[in-house]
Order: C-alpha cells, then structure tokens, then sequence
C-alpha cells in the first residue's frame, strides 16, 4: 500500500499514470475459479469476488489520499464498477478497463474442465458480466481490451488446477462484442485506450503513415483454429457465435 501511495504521488511530477491490477493475493489463495456455484459443483479452489473489490477499493481510498492518475485494468465484478463509477463521482482521476471475455462468458463454460477458459481474474456470474456491460455503456468503464495472452499447449493441455490463466483474443475480439455490443459503443471503447495512455493519433493525409481498420459489421460465424494467426491456439472464443469480421 505505501509503494503504491509514493508511486501515485511521485508520478505527478510529470503526469504519470498508474496502472495497478487490483487483486488480494492472500483472498485469491489458491483459488483458480470464480467461488460459486460452479465451482464448489466441480470441485475447484474458489476465488471470491472480494479478492478483487478489496484490492480496488483499496486502492481508491489511496488515489483519494494521494490525488494523482490511475487505471485499473480487467475488472470483472459488480462491486468493482460500482466502486469504480462512486470514485469517478467524487472526482477521482481514475480509469479502468474489462476483457473481452468477462463481458461475454461466464463461469458455466467451465463445467467440461476445459482451460482454455482459465482466466485470470476469472470468469465471473451472469449478473457481474451484465453488470460489467451495463458498465460499458453508461462509461464507468473507459476502455475494452482483448487481454491477448498467448500461452504454449504444454502449459495449457494439463489438468485445471495446474495450467496458466490466459486466453488469446485478437482475431475473437471485435467478433464477440458484437454480440453485446452496439457497433459504435464497441468501436469506441476498443479505440478509447489511445487517450487513456496518450497514444497518438495518426492523421489520414498525404504522407503519413494510417492506422486503420477494414471490417463488416454484418453477418454470422462461428469463429475456429482456421481463424487464429496467432502461433498459440488457446483462445476461449473457439467454436464460438461471432457478429462481423474485421479483414485487416
């Protein structure tokens, strides 16, 4: 706590952002499922959404002592965006992110074992992903990520309690939000990191260098291997129903 409190007071020397993942690893435990129903049915280690809340409340009650900037990446509960839209409220400088997977999968995709669907935060209930989206919308939460994490087969093909949190999510990514997400709500939130870090626009005019993107934002598919660039495979949207594709 008081690493992060000279870090948020420090860094406004020169208008730096904080960035600090909000998670109790005391409460976290051993924990490789959210702690539910699901997984006290399947018999996994929980972890409770308090794991995360406490870690982002504490760190708000920092940022309110301290003044400065920060951004909380991949939240994935009720009570965090709750938390996160009363500091925004008191004028908190404070931003946050959600993965795209925490807005459309939930823990029931764990009931076959399968780890491509091990997360880290993990996976949480139907009513947090609604929270998260209706969170989205109404902009407690600034930006989405795909949260891309390519991870090798042997750390990936084992049992649940021994393989590594992460899923890819490039190529799933815009194809999945569109599920539940209007196109422009979507396209903005994927953009909105580009403020949020101070990235650089690129102007469209003679000269420079663009930075654009081809899509169609009609049409059904279910998104496979074939679809994947990436050289690991372990993606949670596989033989998932996609809305629009981006070509390039």
């Amino acid at each position: 706590a008081n690493l992060l409190k000279i870090g948020l007071q420090y860094t406004q020397d020169f208008d730096g952002l904080v960035i600090a993942y909000s998670q109790d690893c005391n409460l976290k435990g051993n924990g490789v499922a959210n702690e539910g129903i699901v997984s006290t049915r399947l018999g996994l280690k929980g972890i409770p959404n308090l794991a995360e809340e406490l870690q982002v409340a504490r760190n708000l009650f920092l940022l309110e002592y301290t003044g400065g900037k920060l951004h909380i990446p991949t939240i994935s509960s009720a009570k965090s965006v709750a938390l996160i839209k009363e500091a925004k409220a008191k004028g908190l400088n404070v931003s946050c992110s959600v993965a795209v997977h925490h807005l459309v999968l939930t823990d029931e995709k764990l009931d076959g074992f399968d780890t491509r669907f091990k997360v880290s935060p993990p996976l949480r209930t139907d009513a947090d992903r609604k929270a998260l989206i209706a969170g989205v919308i109404e902009n407690t939460i600034d930006m989405i990520t795909s949260d891309h994490n390519p991870i090798d087969i042997e750390n990936k093909k084992m049992e649940f309690d021994g393989a590594k949190s992460g899923t890819i999510g490039l190529e799933s990514a815009f194809g999945a939000l569109l599920t539940v997400l209007p196109l422009e709500k979507a396209i903005e939130k994927l953009t909105a990191g580009k403020n949020i870090f101070s990235i650089q626009n690129n102007n469209i005019k003679e000269g420079e260098i663009v930075n654009f993107t081809l899509f169609n934002p009609e049409g059904n598919w279910t998104f496979t291997k074939e679809n994947i660039l990436s050289k690991s495979k372990n993606s949670a949207f596989l033989r998932a129903k996609m809305k629009g594709k981006v070509y390039g």
